[in-house]
């Protein structure tokens, strides 16, 4: 069975890939969990710069050691080592290259579903507006790269431009856009592996010109595939809202989603319920189309809250400024989505 000294031995072994020191001598193995019934690790470790491809490969470095040492599954959170450790090795330490993965601003934002059809993608676009809405500086992925609609639902018709080598996101709604959408033709459809999957994502983080940006919402395609799997890796820190419909079974689905946000240590905001119910405007009546307590049911198994239920209706359409998935700002689910981003940003502190 492994114990924390043994634990301690064979990850403290492997080289910081910045300093070239071992965790060890830098004293970077800030926690150590173990759970002997399902012999999972957990480790949270140290080093100069987050949100790396250096980080990525010290992460598979340390899995594969604990695996062979007898761990059955590894989880790993990283952290950046404190000012006074990279100060006495500052020769060693290269200098930050300004990033949007390393950036302190900006807060990443997952919105994540364990199953398609719950309007995960119009819950994102519509959260992105309500925080531009607020006065918030506020980017856009749609990381779902085999079903990508963020453009066609904003009603985003321009492509980006390129400027020196960075790319420039489209603006719509206040709100910066970057989507695999941009760069097919003709709606084609994606034929890829995972990681070619993982080195577009990583460009949308690397080769985008973002600027400073206040949230970054990432627009994740549903389940915990390849994508969802890269974006736990490339973002220890990132936040995660997760949408269901009230019906049970999509609750008892979206679970997954919850609870590999929770296994890998990113923070679940809270739970929206979407498709709530429908409200009829003659008699005011309620309708519970898809039953309900599902989004209840959900947050109180992912140990947080609901953060808003967006009943059935559609956009009010502008032929002039057409975008199919936008809430105006007075319509009733306007409104709603305004609330909710108000709770996300008042539990972020910003």
């Amino acid at each position: 069975m492994l114990t924390e000294a043994r634990i301690r031995e064979v990850v403290g072994s492997l080289k910081e890939p910045f300093l070239h020191k071992t965790l060890a001598e830098l004293n970077a193995i800030e926690e150590i969990k173990i759970k002997e019934e399902k012999s999972h690790v957990s480790v949270k470790v140290a080093i100069a710069r987050t949100g790396t491809s250096e980080q990525l490969q010290l992460q598979t470095q340390i899995v594969n050691l604990l695996k062979e040492a007898g761990a059955a599954t590894v989880g790993i959170r990283f952290n950046q080592l404190p000012d006074e450790v990279l100060a006495a090795h500052r020769q060693a330490e290269p200098e930050k290259e300004k990033n949007l993965l390393n950036s302190q601003s900006t807060t990443f934002i997952a919105i994540a579903s364990g199953k398609g059809g719950v309007g995960k993608s119009t819950v994102s676009v519509n959260l992105a507006v309500a925080l531009a809405r607020l006065g918030k500086k506020v980017g856009l992925i749609d990381a779902d790269i085999y079903g990508f609609s963020v453009p066609d639902m904003m009603g985003i018709t321009n492509r980006p431009v390129v400027r020196g080598e960075k790319i420039i996101p489209v603006e719509r709604f206040g709100v910066q856009v970057i989507s695999m959408g941009f760069f097919v033709e003709d709606n084609s459809p994606i034929i890829w592996r995972g990681p070619m999957l993982g080195k577009m994502l990583n460009s949308f983080f690397n080769e985008v010109e973002w600027g400073d940006i206040d949230y970054l919402l990432l627009d994740l395609p549903p389940g915990t595939g390849d994508v969802a799997l890269d974006v736990h890796s490339m973002l220890p820190a990132c936040k995660e809202i997760i949408v269901t419909t009230p019906h049970p079974t999509a609750a008892f689905v979206a679970a997954r989603a919850g609870a590999m946000a929770m296994k890998t240590d990113h923070e679940v905001l809270g739970v929206i319920e979407n498709m709530a119910y429908f409200e009829s405007k003659l008699t005011g009546e309620k309708e519970y189309v898809f039953g309900r307590g599902g989004g209840d049911k959900l947050a109180d198994e992912l140990n947080t809250e609901v953060l808003g239920r967006l009943p059935l209706n559609q956009p009010d359409w502008n032929d002039e400024d057409f975008a199919p998935s936008i809430y105006q700002e007075d319509h009733q689910l306007g409104k709603i989505y305004l609330e909710i981003a108000g709770k996300v940003a008042d539990r972020l502190g910003k």
